[in-house]
């Protein structure tokens, strides 16, 4: 059915409870700042329509709240780097770690000895940025190829079956990034372009049934996030009914916010749990297979300049000796784990 314990999954999240404390502190305060600047700029915009008549009036409302929401989405994309390498980062490390049986270290925080590990792996938050993004990229030719692999399959409604995989593809890419950071931490990787490159070689050998995984991952994540929008509802309705000029459609927006929050916060973790069991397991005693390799750069461009950053990555720096790219390329070719 899949390929990890969701006990397992629930029993990190319980181990990891100061990252998932960070996460709640983190998402839920987006979702207040989105909350209150919205509530201002309509406020705003309520004080300004007051010069003209009630027409005036709702549309300056709807504009000013508007503005607020758009004004703490410029923010929070110049803040999504430290959100990246503090938090998400952070959480995958401790999370490796645990799922390898390894021991916090003691008289130390969680919190501190993650962003320890995630600073030696990724020197700098741009680098990490640039990983995750990249990463992105590949994994949509990742889709395609299999794609293009199961359509030659003589099956009835293969083309309709693929369209569905590629439905939640869509929606379960967002986790893949993780497994390529996690892998990167976990092979004690000195090239995070080397180690990327064979994560996600790994991957691609390995799609079927990462896929078959992030299907279920999918619903269930999608399922209980939509629960959550249910219940939010009511409490969103009535913080939009304290904003000025109460706009009706800000009940649904702010109902998503905190549902997002929700997921972000606590059933991302989750998922993450479940997927890196998978792929730690899909992928154990494996080596990078060639022809992937060779797909993967044929069809992606972006995984083209992962393999030409991994070439000239050496020590934290796009260039240097050469000696020490040539070790770390060999590490991450020895094999799929290295705890």
């Amino acid at each position: 059915m899949w390929n990890f314990s969701i006990a397992k999954s629930l029993s990190l999240m319980t181990q990891t409870m100061p990252f998932i404390l960070l996460r709640c502190v983190v998402y839920f305060g987006i979702a207040l700042a989105y909350v209150l600047l919205t509530g201002v700029g309509a406020g705003i915009g309520w004080g300004i329509g007051g010069l003209g008549d009630d027409g005036f009036q709702a549309s300056a409302t709807l504009w000013g709240g508007m503005a607020g929401f758009g004004l703490t989405a410029a923010v929070l994309y110049f803040l999504r780097e430290y959100i990246l390498y503090i938090v998400k980062a952070g959480h995958i490390a401790v999370l490796v770690q645990l799922i390898d049986g390894q021991s916090m270290p003691e008289g130390r925080s969680q919190i501190s000895h993650a962003s320890t590990i995630v600073k030696e792996r990724f020197v700098q938050t741009s680098v990490l940025f640039a990983l995750d993004q990249l990463s992105k990229g590949v994994i949509g030719a990742v889709t395609g190829l299999v794609q293009g692999l199961t359509s030659i399959l003589p099956i009835p409604g293969m083309a309709q079956i693929m369209g569905v995989v590629r439905a939640f593809l869509r929606i379960a890419v967002g986790l893949v990034d993780e497994l390529i950071l996690a892998y990167a931490i976990r092979t004690n990787s000195r090239n995070p372009w080397a180690s990327a490159q064979t994560a996600l070689v790994l991957y691609g050998q390995n799609a079927k049934v990462m896929l078959k995984n992030a299907a279920w991952l999918t619903l269930i994540v999608y399922g209980l996030s939509f629960l959550v929008f249910l219940v939010m509802l009511a409490p969103a309705a009535a913080l939009v009914y304290m904003i000025p000029g109460a706009w009706s459609a800000g009940g649904v927006v702010f109902a998503i916010i905190f549902a997002w929050a929700l997921k972000a916060a606590v059933i991302e973790p989750f998922a993450i749990a479940c997927l890196l069991q998978a792929y730690f397991g899909a992928i154990e005693g494996q080596s990078p297979d060639p022809a992937w390799d060779a797909r993967l750069s044929g069809a992606s461009k972006k995984f083209a300049q992962l393999k030409d950053k991994a070439a000239t990555w050496v020590g934290g720096s796009p260039a240097g000796d050469a000696a020490v790219v040539a070790t770390s390329d060999n590490a991450d070719a020895a094999g799929g784990v290295r705890p």
